[in-house]
């Protein structure tokens, strides 16, 4: 039953709880991971290969989870993936205390399956309100990641020296974090009506759906806008180390990105509505260019602190109107099978920025990182720019 006031119902505020622990989860890996990896790693380019580990799992379990969320409903679906959360988090805790490597890859490639899950937590926060509240719920979801901001990093400085291993006291603390995120969830309830009992065969086929160009540029501002924003993120602790600069300011310049992501959430939502899914991305764009601009002007640390908040605001304009727009593109019975591919392609998209953020920073510096990031932020700009053009001419006919 919708309360008089739609977005202050349990169910919503419980998980945006849940985003805010997913996120914690997130950030501190890509804190830590890179820092291990570089620590443990044969060869200094393969420092990334952890945190690379971590989104080519969650782009395994796409279809999985997809199957899992029809078969078994959300709330099931999200409880084993906070379960693998749980796993996942101490067996890196047992490979950075055995010193090994591939364990550690092992490791994220497994809490894969756990962002898989928690991914979904923004198109299940539109299932829990009206529909005229719809994108405001999911960027209130989305705002629950300042939880993340803040935790994160600073669960990664306080614990980086609390055993004798770096950083072990973080991943005991993520354990953690998942089973608290089981506890919390329990009390969520999802709506009958979502807990879809059909077919993924059931509706249009998938190649029908992408082919509709309002998907397409959902799924390509999704996927260049999270990758754009991995590939610098995940560069940006091995960056700093390098140019010398301590892990407590690496710490606070994560800390005030992710408030970045996820501060806007909570009046996205209601620039969507007055504007559009379309212009809000295109802002995201802007702001994705200045972040590269300033990153080029130098590698102090305010420098870094400013180019990753705006890096932040950026990607939530993108993504969330990605979110958006790509609701308007699918039936409800078609709802697991769409969600699943754009997840499928943003994942894939951070898969390869994981990689190559490590290599490019340990290879070619900080510059040409940033330089490189100018073509998918040039390709994004473009789809939207199609668009607006497809848009015209279907308003014509």
């Amino acid at each position: 039953m919708i309360n008089k006031h739609p977005l202050l119902n349990k169910n919503l505020l419980l998980l945006i709880l849940c985003q805010g622990l997913f996120l914690t989860n997130n950030v501190t890996f890509i804190a830590i991971n890179g820092l291990v990896g570089l620590s443990l790693s044969p060869v200094a380019w393969m420092a990334t290969l952890p945190v690379m580990g971590y989104v080519v799992g969650a782009a395994f379990s796409t279809s999985i989870v997809a199957k899992t969320q029809n078969y078994f409903g959300r709330k099931i679906s999200f409880q084993l993936g906070l379960l693998v959360a749980v796993f996942s988090a101490l067996l890196c805790a047992y490979a950075a205390l055995s010193r090994n490597f591939w364990l550690l890859v092992l490791g994220t490639f497994i809490a894969g399956y756990y962002s898989a899950n928690g991914q979904l937590y923004r198109f299940a926060a539109a299932e829990l309100t009206i529909a005229s509240q719809r994108d405001k719920a999911v960027s209130w979801v989305l705002a629950g990641g300042i939880l993340g901001a803040v935790i994160g990093p600073n669960l990664a400085s306080w614990t980086q020296n609390l055993f004798d291993t770096a950083f072990l006291g973080a991943y005991l603390a993520l354990s953690a974090a998942g089973l608290l995120g089981i506890i919390v969830m329990q009390y969520i309830h999802f709506p009958e009506e979502f807990k879809t009992k059909h077919s993924l065969s059931a509706g249009r086929d998938l190649k029908t759906i992408l082919k509709q160009p309002v998907f397409m540029v959902a799924v390509i501002g999704a996927s260049l806008g999270y990758g754009v924003m991995n590939l610098l993120m995940a560069a940006t602790p091995l960056a700093m180390q390098i140019c010398g600069l301590p892990f407590s300011d690496t710490a606070l310049v994560l800390e005030w990105h992710v408030i970045g992501m996820f501060a806007p959430g909570f009046f996205t939502g209601s620039l969507i509505q007055r504007f559009g899914a379309p212009k809000i991305m295109g802002v995201g764009v802007v702001l994705n260019i200045l972040c590269i601009a300033i990153a080029l002007t130098g590698v102090d640390f305010h420098q870094f602190l400013i180019a990753l908040f705006l890096l932040g605001v950026g990607w939530n304009f993108l993504f969330t109107g990605s979110t958006s727009l790509a609701m308007t593109a699918y039936r409800p019975e078609e709802r697991d099978k769409a969600q699943a591919a754009i997840n499928f392609f943003v994942f894939g998209t951070m898969a390869f920025t994981s990689f190559g953020s490590g290599a490019l920073i340990t290879s070619q510096g900080w510059n040409i990182l940033n330089l490189g990031s100018l073509l998918p932020v040039a390709v994004t700009a473009g789809t939207l720019l199609w668009l607006s053009a497809q848009k015209r001419k279907a308003s014509k006919v």
